[in-house]
């Protein structure tokens, strides 16, 4: 096994690094090479419903209105093709899924309102009748080998971008672990490696970037930090196609993709979850903190967009939740932005406003300070989203978590869910051209990955609940 070099940005490079790498990296491989095999789990998804002729006024004018944003965009960059792309979400969000899958199989090939179409169907975890229009993406195909036949294609000189010094080192590590675990894993042709240090700066993130560029690199994967994220897709034009380990709230520029996990994401998945459990009307506590309250505004989005409504926002310190549960028109379900002590000490207010029976779902901040199964009885029944390896789900070609755990600091508590970022951000390098490509998805560490119209990495995560006590995946609970 060649060793993968660690190239940093010359100021920042501390004593000796190769070595230091070189360590990091052995430990990585003997932790997770000789128990990885395999290859990702990529499924095809079933065609979308025919066109039919027939069509509510409502939505016919819906989707005249989004077909002349979508036409509009074309022109558009930065923040303006944000707000153009949001206004096509409202209006695409109150058709429902029967009518926008016929919509979305009517619709012309190269039609621009495709891809906003096809993006609203992933988010509602349906099938896409075609691929995406990926017309101008560059994949370096030229220069690669034959995809094998379960589409893997990796680059051949992949750069990541990790702050590995700064204020974001201790997060990058976990990542770099993760993806080392996957890239290791693979039996097959893995590309020439390259690590850049961005300092957890904008400058430094376009600094690497374009050294990245200049040494030959075809992909890019990184950076980390939201905003180097932001200052790098801000130029524009970028040579080398970029896979963002974040994402601001306007789509990556075009032929360039991001990936996440965002509280925006969390929200939205938490709403569709509500919806099909047929709430409407969510009471929503806690949101205190920058990630809740960015979690509980992506909820609210959603819910308004499928006909829903947030009833109120309550703080986590209010003693007497029945004026909230009583009000006029009612609450379907509770959605708790908070972490486990907290809900721990909300559940008896739950009770005593009749709220406890309602369907519960919370972010994944409910973990935190949770552990204690004595303690923690009282949050049994609450829905929260998490990872599929790290809620005990089986991943392909990656250990169980409790496993790499044992041997990997990196790997345990709050950090493995880092981890399998990273471990997802390698399937994404080597599958991206298939997933940009065909209607396939991935099944990663962190949940199932699509790849929108837009460049960004759809994830639905797997749901876990406390059962006795201890989290579970949520299809466990009724065994337990």
């Amino acid at each position: 096994m060649s060793p993968i070099p660690d190239r940093r940005m010359p100021r920042r490079r501390a004593p000796n690094p190769p070595r230091r790498f070189a360590v990091r990296g052995v430990l990585v491989a003997l932790c997770c090479a000789a128990l990885l095999g395999g290859c990702a789990s990529v499924g095809g998804r079933p065609g979308g419903a025919p066109a039919q002729a027939s069509r509510d006024p409502a939505v016919g004018q819906a989707l005249a209105q989004a077909a002349e944003l979508a036409r509009a965009g074309a022109a558009l960059n930065g923040r303006a093709r944000g707000e153009n792309h949001r206004q096509i979400e409202r209006l695409l969000a109150g058709i429902d899924d029967a009518s926008l899958a016929r919509e979305a199989a009517a619709l012309a090939a190269a039609d621009p309102l495709y891809n906003h179409v096809g993006q609203a169907l992933l988010r509602r975890g349906l099938p896409l009748p075609r691929p995406f229009d990926r017309s101008g993406w560059r994949f370096g195909a030229a220069d690669r080998p034959a995809a094998e036949s379960d589409g893997y294609r990796p680059p051949l000189r992949l750069a990541v971008l990790l702050p590995l010094s700064g204020g974001l080192a201790t997060a990058a590590q976990p990542v770099r672990d993760g993806f080392l675990a996957g890239y290791y894993g693979e039996r097959r042709r893995r590309p020439e490696v390259t690590f850049y240090d961005t300092a957890g700066s904008s400058a430094g993130a376009l600094s690497a970037y374009d050294k990245a560029a200049a040494e030959g690199n075809d992909f890019v994967l990184g950076p980390l930090g939201r905003d180097e994220v932001v200052a790098l897709f801000a130029r524009g034009t970028l040579p080398v196609p970029v896979l963002a380990l974040n994402r601001d709230q306007d789509p990556p520029p075009p032929g360039h993709a991001g990936f996440s996990l965002s509280p925006e994401d969390e929200g939205v998945a938490a709403a569709e979850h509500l919806l099909r459990q047929g709430a409407r009307r969510v009471l929503v506590i806690g949101g205190g903190d920058d990630t809740q309250r960015r979690a509980v505004a992506s909820l609210r989005a959603r819910l308004e967009e499928r006909g829903g409504a947030v009833t109120d926002v309550v703080g986590e310190g209010v003693a007497d939740l029945a004026p909230f549960a009583n009000q006029a028109g009612g609450v379907d379900a509770v959605y708790l932005a908070v972490r486990g002590p907290a809900a721990r000490a909300l559940m008896p207010r739950l009770a005593l406003a009749g709220l406890a029976g309602k369907p519960r779902v919370a972010t994944s901040q409910l973990l935190s300070g949770t552990g204690k199964p004595e303690e923690d009885r009282v949050l049994d029944g609450i829905a929260f989203p998490s990872e599929t390896w790290t809620a005990g789900g089986g991943v392909r070609g990656l250990p169980a978590a409790a496993s790499v755990a044992a041997q990997l600091p990196t790997a345990r508590g709050a950090a493995a869910r880092l981890f399998a970022f990273g471990y997802d951000a390698w399937l994404l390098a080597a599958y991206f051209e298939h997933l940009a490509t065909t209607t396939d998805d991935i099944a990663g560490a962190t949940g199932v990955l699509r790849l929108d119209g837009f460049g960004n990495v759809l994830r639905t995560p797997a749901w876990s609940t406390f059962s006795g006590g201890v989290a579970v995946p949520l299809a466990d609970a009724a065994r337990r």
